[in-house]
C-alpha cells in the first residue's frame, strides 16, 4: 500500500500503536484523581450487516469522531476481490476479534465503505454513482484532493479507534491502494431540536443537520437506492472540505451571523419562527414587507422545496488541520439533490463568500453486506 509516493502502511501501524502506547503512558503517570467521574458506559455495538451499511443512519446519533480516507485502486486491481476483503476485515475490527485493534474495544465503530465513479463506470454506464462531481465556484481544491476510487469512512466514540482501524484496512489492502488525502474530523455536542431528534452545533456555532430524510419513509424516499439490484440498499455520498472564515463571522453582530444563516443561533429556531424541528415560513414577512428569512439566507438558498430536489441526509464536522473548518458528508439517492442545490447556493447565498473548499469527492456507498454477501458483490461480483 502507498500514500500519495510512498509506503506508509508499516508506519501508520505504528503510528497509530504508538499513539495507543502514550495514552496508556499518560494515563500510568499520574495518581488516579477519586473525584474524577464515573466511567461513561460501554457504547453499544453497531451490527455492521445488514440491508445498509453502518455508519449512515445508524447509529443514532453519530459517534463524535471521524476519519475519512480517500484512495485509489491501481489500474489492473480487481476492486471485487478487495472489497471482499475489506469486508471480511471490517467484521473482525467491529467484533473486537481483530489483533491489529491493539487491544481497544470496538465499542460503537462503524465502518463505511463506498466506491467512486470511475470504478461505477466499470460495473455499468447507467448506474447511480457513474457520475463525477462538478466544479463550483469557491473552490481550492489540488487534483489530488479531488475524486478518487475508494472512501473508508471511520466513526466511532472513541478518538483512539479511527486511526488505528485505518491502518489495519490499509495494511489489508496492500499496494493495491494508493491514498488520497485523508481527514480527521469530529462533531460538536448534540442539541434537542424536538421529535426526539437531536442535531450538533458546528464551528459557526449553529444547529447544524437539522433538516432531513430522518424517518423511514422519508429515507425510502430520498436516501436509499431502490434499484438496479446491484446498488439496491446503497447510497450516494458527496464529502466536501472546506475552511471557513472564522474570524471574520466572528467579528458580525449576533443578528448578522443569524441574517446569514436564516436561523436563531442560540436555539435553531428559524428566523420566521415555529420551533428548530419546524420548516422555516420562506413567505412570512415583517409588517413593512421584508422576508423574515432573508432572500440570501442559507436556509432559503438550500431548502429543498426552493430548489427543486429530495432531502439529503447532511452531517458536519469540525476539522483543526489542515485548516479550522469543516468537512461535510451528505448521503442522497440522486447526485442532483446536492449539484442542484449547490448551484443554486452559488447564484446567492449569504454563507458561500465565508467558505473556501479545498477537497471534494462523490462515491457510491454500497450495499450492506454479511459473510456470506460479501461487500460489493452485488456490483462488482463474488472474489
Amino acid at each position: 500500500m502507498r500514500r500519495a509516493d510512498h509506503h506508509p502502511s508499516r508506519r501508520m501501524f505504528l503510528n497509530a500503536a504508538g499513539a495507543v502506547a502514550a495514552a496508556g503512558c499518560a494515563s500510568g503517570s499520574v495518581r488516579p484523581d477519586r473525584h474524577a467521574p464515573a466511567p461513561k458506559a460501554t457504547p453499544t455495538p453497531v451490527p455492521a450487516t445488514g440491508r445498509h451499511q453502518a455508519g449512515i443512519v445508524l447509529p443514532r446519533p453519530a459517534q463524535p469522531n471521524l476519519l475519512a480516507v480517500v484512495a485509489d485502486l491501481g489500474a489492473s486491481v480487481a476492486p471485487g476481490p478487495l472489497l471482499a476483503e475489506l469486508g471480511r476485515a471490517v467484521l473482525s475490527l467491529t467484533a473486537g476479534t481483530d489483533t491489529r485493534l491493539l487491544g481497544l474495544p470496538p465499542g460503537d465503530l462503524t465502518v463505511t465503505v463506498g466506491v467512486g465513479p470511475r470504478l461505477v463506470r466499470t460495473a455499468g454506464a447507467s448506474l447511480p454513482g457513474t457520475a463525477d462531481l462538478p466544479r463550483f465556484s469557491r473552490e481550492r481544491i489540488a487534483p489530488q484532493a479531488r475524486g478518487g476510487d475508494l472512501l473508508i469512512q471511520i466513526c466511532a466514540g472513541d478518538a483512539l479507534l479511527p486511526p488505528v482501524v485505518a491502518a489495519a484496512l490499509l495494511d489489508q489492502a496492500g499496494d493495491r491502494v494508493r491514498e488520497r488525502w485523508r481527514q480527521s474530523a469530529r462533531r460538536g455536542t448534540n442539541v434537542s431540536v424536538g421529535n426526539g431528534l437531536t442535531a450538533p452545533r458546528n464551528p459557526l456555532g449553529f444547529i447544524d443537520g437539522i433538516v432531513g430524510p430522518h424517518t423511514t419513509a422519508e429515507q425510502q424516499r430520498d436516501l436509499w437506492l431502490a434499484g438496479p439490484p446491484a446498488v439496491a440498499g446503497g447510497t450516494l455520498a458527496v464529502l466536501r472540505r472546506m475552511e471557513l472564515d472564522l474570524p471574520r463571522f466572528a467579528a458580525l453582530s449576533v443578528a448578522e451571523q443569524e441574517a446569514v444563516l436564516g436561523r436563531r443561533r442560540a436555539s435553531g429556531v428559524p428566523l420566521s419562527g415555529g420551533t428548530a424541528a419546524s420548516g422555516p415560513e420562506l413567505g412570512a414577512k415583517t409588517p413593512d414587507g421584508r422576508y423574515l428569512v432573508p432572500a440570501d439566507a442559507h436556509v432559503r438558498r438550500a431548502h429543498s422545496t426552493v430548489v427543486g430536489v429530495g432531502h439529503m441526509l447532511r452531517r458536519s464536522y469540525s476539522t483543526d488541520e489542515p485548516a479550522p473548518g469543516l468537512l461535510f458528508i451528505s448521503f442522497q439517492n440522486d447526485l442532483r439533490t446536492f449539484t442542484a442545490t449547490l448551484t443554486h447556493m452559488d447564484a446567492s447565498d449569504a454563507l458561500l463568500p465565508f467558505t473556501t473548499t479545498t477537497a471534494g469527492a462523490t462515491f457510491l456507498i454500497l450495499p450492506g453486506f454479511n459473510r456470506q454477501h460479501p461487500l460489493g458483490s452485488q456490483l462488482f461480483g463474488r472474489s
